[in-house]
């Protein structure tokens, strides 16, 4: 991934715009997923990983919850088993 920051803005519930720092981009079961990570991370704060669906719309990424938890379990086991092969190398 370009070492330069990407910064995807969402909107929660509430209507509040929250700031993502794309981390990277993975495919399971030919489906996009982004790992993000909150922008605004308070000092001495665990960098919180978010995991949402990428989905195409003409040129434009949409980033979806994933509201499935068969799904959503699927992808947080893939991402851990990255982890684990990183922590390995």
């Amino acid at each position: 991934m370009a070492d330069e920051e990407q910064i995807i803005e969402t909107v929660d519930e509430a209507g509040n715009v929250i700031k993502f720092e794309l981390y990277d981009i993975v495919e399971v079961d030919e489906k996009e997923y982004a790992l993000l990570i909150p922008a605004e991370a308070q000092p001495g704060e665990e960098d919180e990983l978010v995991l949402m669906r990428l989905t195409k719309d003409g040129d434009d990424y949409l980033f979806e919850t994933i509201e499935d938890d068969a799904e959503f379990d699927k992808v947080a086991a893939y991402v851990e088993s990255l982890d684990e092969e990183a922590e390995e190398e």
